[in-house]
């Protein structure tokens, strides 16, 4: 758990070792901390210096943030020396075709076949001689480590914070937040979110404790799916478990609490009801309403849900009584926005601005970011589910009037402006101003931020790689990248079939991952002529992404003259795990801006095919999803000052400064944080 918080949180929980002299083992520490990109704060550098034994300690804060940023394994390139003396596609191919004959092996068609091809043939030492050492940076990232509380208080704390977030959290948080429920005692805490509601209540219902916050039949079906292990989202389905008896009689007591009127949701979810029906048993409860629940859900009782009156309301043409029915739910109303001004509503600002105080701000946010993209056509929607899971379709929706969009993006800022905290100062960094203001979790890692963000990268070198460890049967992913002008059009691709193009250089292609494999693309600044370049990750054989022992995707910079090994831990700007449906993964785009680069998270993955995908077959829709990434406008924290700038400044109130990373004085609002101040 120490090491969990550390990672998740940069806070180190303090010891409760011997007093004594650990003055060395903490100068060892910053040391070493400083290799990786790190640096101890001040108090926790006293704290060190005061433990007789402080070296396991120190060391395990050590090992924590080399598993932040993926510098716990070897990375060790196929090709030795990479990025230097990368050789021809053909030359190699045919250097493979003469290696196996004579080794006595019959040459065939595929790759795989030959001995030297896709595994490393030289040690991670024979692969460091042949590289100098580093030259440190000014450029190079520094993150700061803090000092913490107990590790009690630093659980409880993390807990906190992920109970009660005003965003969906990401499947690795959810999963984390279910631990902590079982340890931290969860008080009276205000839970926003549906899903963490149904994990606490998981917790309480496995410990026999009363449940609590449940006032829709979907907040049961989640909470039984999230104490079966299975997916408290509801959007993969459960294989519920045998309850004990005492179990079942809180979700049936539960449920049959829940108000007649929301028992229409049940069609949503008709085959999950049925097959907790089949787990639960309610004939043996005295609770009808439980009972009414699953003949609902066997088609014996019918109740039209809140949704299908609204949607008999548009087939009919009634647009005016769908906004009455739709006014009853404000966060649905919210959400129809589109839809009721593309059929003509009348005095749609009206039922907005009724509704808004009822609606999250995470809602709202998303309201602002859908409306500043539909005054202006588009040529493709891309679409991202829960999973990012991506797919695209014609935009054949005719533009939003300008003037009513105004009216309604008015009454939604206004909502958000009152919401925001007294300040008597607000300093937001530059680094800041692209991030966009999450509205739902973003993938485990270091450095990792909302889909559509944008950072800046200085060097003469981009480097990105993906690094992965296989489960049970051999995998091959393969690290790609589509080189794109100005335009978007296709430059060239630099991957397993093209080594090296355009200033773009690969490191070779690994086919094993037994013990881990890692693979790097190079990007020159200053040699590549593309505007654009999007990494990608194929699958082309084995296990997924979500089957893999680890699998993660990063990217360093660096200048030239540094040198160094191909991963160099205090380079490493961002890190992120991939876990996705799909069989290729788009993590981020990148586009040459004069003497840096601008990098934007996407976060998304395509289906891809059962094997063998490559970056060959799916260049074209990498383009579309590029150019769409680019030309959508996103909530941002710029938007967000623009709008504390209409909310005026409070001498009494606290100073609120917004930046990438907490500093020495523990002040600064971080991007996980940014959902806090627009407070409900």
């Amino acid at each position: 758990m120490r090491t969990t918080i550390i990672k998740k949180t940069l806070r180190v929980p303090t010891s409760d070792g011997a007093p004594g002299d650990g003055a060395a083992v903490a100068r060892q520490l910053d040391a070493a901390l400083i290799r990786s990109g790190f640096k101890a704060s001040r108090e926790l550098l006293d704290h060190v210096g005061g433990l007789a034994d402080a070296e396991d300690y120190a060391a395990e804060v050590v090992r924590a943030v080399k598993e932040l940023i993926g510098a716990r394994g070897q990375h060790n390139p196929y090709f030795k020396e990479f990025p230097h003396n990368v050789p021809d596609t053909l030359a190699f191919w045919w250097e493979c075709l003469r290696d196996a004959l004579e080794q006595g092996v019959a040459p065939t068609n595929n790759l795989l076949d030959l001995p030297k091809y896709g595994r490393v043939q030289h040690s991670y030492e024979e692969m460091l001689r042949a590289h100098d050492e580093l030259i440190p940076s000014l450029k190079d990232r520094i993150t700061l480590v803090h000092l913490g509380g107990t590790l009690d208080e630093e659980a409880q704390r993390l807990f906190e914070e992920l109970a009660t977030s005003p965003i969906p959290l990401a499947e690795n948080d959810r999963v984390l937040l279910g631990e902590l429920a079982v340890l931290c005692p969860d008080g009276e805490l205000d839970v926003p979110v549906r899903e963490n509601r149904a994990i606490l209540n998981a917790a309480r219902l496995v410990a026999q404790r009363p449940l609590q916050d449940i006032d829709t039949v979907t907040d049961v079906l989640r909470l039984a799916a999230e104490a079966s292990g299975g997916d408290v989202t509801l959007q993969e389905p459960t294989r519920f478990r045998s309850f004990r008896r005492p179990e079942r009689r809180a979700l049936l007591g539960a449920l049959n609490e829940v108000a007649e009127s929301k028992l229409g949701d049940v069609g949503q979810n008709r085959e999950a009801w049925k097959r907790l029906g089949e787990r639960l048993h309610p004939h043996e409860y005295p609770f009808e309403r439980a009972q009414d629940v699953f003949a609902m859900a066997r088609r014996e009782k019918v109740a039209r849900s809140f949704a299908g009156q609204v949607e008999l309301a548009f087939a009919e043409n009634d647009t005016a009584r769908a906004v009455g029915i739709l006014a009853k739910a404000p966060g649905m109303l919210l959400r129809q926005v589109d839809r009721l001004l593309r059929h003509g509503a009348e005095n749609l600002a009206v039922h907005v601005e009724a509704a808004v105080p009822e609606v999250s701000s995470r809602v709202l946010v998303s309201v602002l970011e859908h409306l500043s993209n539909r005054t202006t056509p588009d040529a493709a929607r891309i679409f991202a589910t829960r999973s990012r899971r991506v797919w695209i379709a014609d935009d054949d929706r005719e533009p939003l009037d300008p003037k009513a969009v105004a009216e309604i993006v008015e009454v939604v800022e206004n909502e958000l402006v009152g919401r925001l905290p007294e300040y008597s100062e607000l300093v937001v960094d530059d680094e800041v101003l692209d991030v966009v203001v999450p509205v739902t979790g973003t993938e485990e890692g270091f450095g990792v931020l909302p889909r559509g963000s944008k950072l800046w990268l200085e060097g003469d070198v981009l480097r990105f790689f993906v690094h992965w460890r296989q489960h049970a049967k051999r995998t091959d992913y393969d690290l790609s990248a589509v080189l794109l002008d100005e335009r978007f059009e296709y430059r060239g691709q630099v991957s397993w079939t093209q080594l090296k193009q355009d200033g773009a250089f690969y490191s070779g292609d690994v086919t094993d991952a037994s013990d881990g494999a890692t693979e790097f693309i190079d990007v020159h600044r200053i040699k590549t002529n593309a505007k654009y370049v999007v990494p990608q990750v194929n699958i082309f054989s084995g296990e997924g992404f979500d089957d893999v022992a680890e699998s993660m995707f990063g990217f360093m910079s660096r200048d030239l003259e540094q040198m160094g090994k191909p991963f160099e831990p205090s380079t490493v700007r961002a890190r992120s795990a991939m876990r996705g449906k799909g069989k290729v993964a788009l993590p981020v785009m990148f586009e040459r801006e004069g003497d840096a680069w601008y990098g934007t998270w996407l976060h998304l993955y395509l289906r891809g095919t059962s094997w063998g995908n490559r970056v060959e077959e799916n260049r074209d829709i990498v383009k579309l999803i590029a150019a769409a990434a680019l030309r959508r406008k996103y909530f941002t924290v710029a938007r967000l000052r623009d709008l504390f700038a209409r909310k005026a400044s409070t001498e009494d109130a606290p100073a609120i400064r917004i930046g990438l990373a907490q500093d020495e004085t523990g002040t600064v609002t971080t991007v996980s944080e940014l959902g806090k101040l627009l407070s409900d």
